[in-house]
């Protein structure tokens, strides 16, 4: 396997369209058209010691799901911890790829994997209860990212609609020439100098005439434009552009809201919390008013999710489960009535990394996909 096919494994895997704006993610050290040497090593973070751990098993690539290279590096020395394991993993020759908001969040990712502990349930893969993203995910097609509209007198509408497809214009999926439309009424009144196609200036004209949509890409645009004021008949034909909004889809982004099968009490849900992520403790705060009721509407989001704590108590949620979270996010919270459940944020996620293996060695038999064992949170209990 060489690096691009890694590459394109765990794209399949976890798409990176999904991934946030803000993240860094995908290939961060490599080369693609590279030989992979050796085994894959799985990690939550790329610490020295996960390097050296790596180096020693002769790995050829590192899934770090935390991005080693997050802020710009203005240099590549030795003179840093996080520099020093990007200048030596480049020198050893292995490659690194981060997956990072796109594993949380697909369908089946570290996210759902965290709700069906919460939810209790007993059947692997699967939630007891309904769940759905906190922020969809909101797909927009290149080919469908605006609308153009105009509108022309029957006779001139295949012109008009063939001069718009070959500009790019009217592409969805594998189907060309994409078009809509429905006949109407115009109306216009030409000015001094118009010199309309239809009736004569000075005076209101009626006509029949189309409406035609079709669907474009943003880069498709210009073109499409200039190609449509060229073949349309009228002097100054009727044009309008919309912009077209991404297709959300339920399952997939960032966050979930998960809705359980069964109430339980917000100790019940620690205990399933610290059962599932293999932790002695978890960190836990009730609403005020709210303590021993039961809950059933769960926000969640792994690592920190102080960001998308607000957009859950707005759907609705009684308890936002999250790794970590600031003071007064947590304040916020509470004074606004949802409770807070804490567990640590790489704890809230390295318990995926076996699922993340087993996705990568079915669809891939050869691979050698090892889990770290020098890979572990950096705070402990006393």
């Amino acid at each position: 396997m060489r690096v691009q096919e890694l590459v394109t494994l765990m794209e399949t895997i976890a798409p990176l369209r999904f991934a946030e704006d803000w993240d860094k993610v995908g290939l961060q050290v490599g080369d693609l058209g590279e030989q992979l040497r050796g085994p894959v090593l799985l990690t939550i973070d790329l610490s020295e010691q996960v390097l050296d751990e790596a180096l020693a098993m002769q790995c050829g690539a590192i899934i770090a799901y935390h991005p080693p290279i997050f802020e710009p590096l203005s240099r590549l020395t030795s003179s840093t911890p996080r520099q020093r394991v990007v200048l030596r993993a480049a020198r050893a020759g292995l490659a690194i790829y981060s997956p990072h908001t796109a594993l949380d969040a697909i369908p089946g990712g570290i996210t759902d994997w965290l709700c069906e502990g919460l939810s209790g349930s007993t059947a692997p893969g699967k939630i007891a209860g309904d769940c759905r993203a906190l922020q969809p995910y909101a797909r927009t097609d290149k080919t469908q990212q605006m609308k153009i509209v105009t509108f022309v007198a029957r006779p001139d509408v295949e012109r008009v609609r063939n001069a718009l497809a070959g500009a790019g214009a009217g592409i969805i999926g594998n189907y060309q020439v994409c078009s809509f439309a429905v006949e109407g009424r115009g109306t216009f009144l030409g000015g001094e100098g118009a010199k309309p196609t239809v009736g004569k200036a000075g005076s209101l004209e009626e006509v029949g005439e189309v409406r035609l949509e079709m669907v474009c890409g943003r880069d498709a645009l210009p073109l499409a434009l200039e190609m449509l004021r060229r073949f349309h008949p009228y002097e100054e034909p009727a044009i309008d552009v919309y912009e077209l909004v991404g297709k959300p889809q339920r399952a997939t982004g960032a966050g979930r809201r998960l809705s359980l099968d069964k109430p339980v009490t917000l100790a019940e849900l620690a205990a399933r919390l610290k059962a599932w992520i293999g932790r002695d403790h978890v960190r836990y705060a009730e609403a005020p008013g709210c303590e021993g009721k039961l809950v059933q509407r769960v926000g969640v989001v792994p690592g920190a999710g102080s960001s998308l704590s607000k957009l859950a108590r707005t759907e609705g949620c009684e308890v936002f489960v999250t790794g970590e979270m600031k003071h007064h996010d947590v304040l916020g919270a509470l004074n606004a009535g949802m409770a807070v459940l804490l567990g640590g944020h790489t704890s809230t996620e390295r318990g995926y990394l076996p699922r993340l293996q087993s996705a990568m060695t079915k669809a891939s038999p050869g691979l050698d996909v090892r889990l770290s064992s020098a890979d572990r949170t950096p705070l402990v209990n006393l």
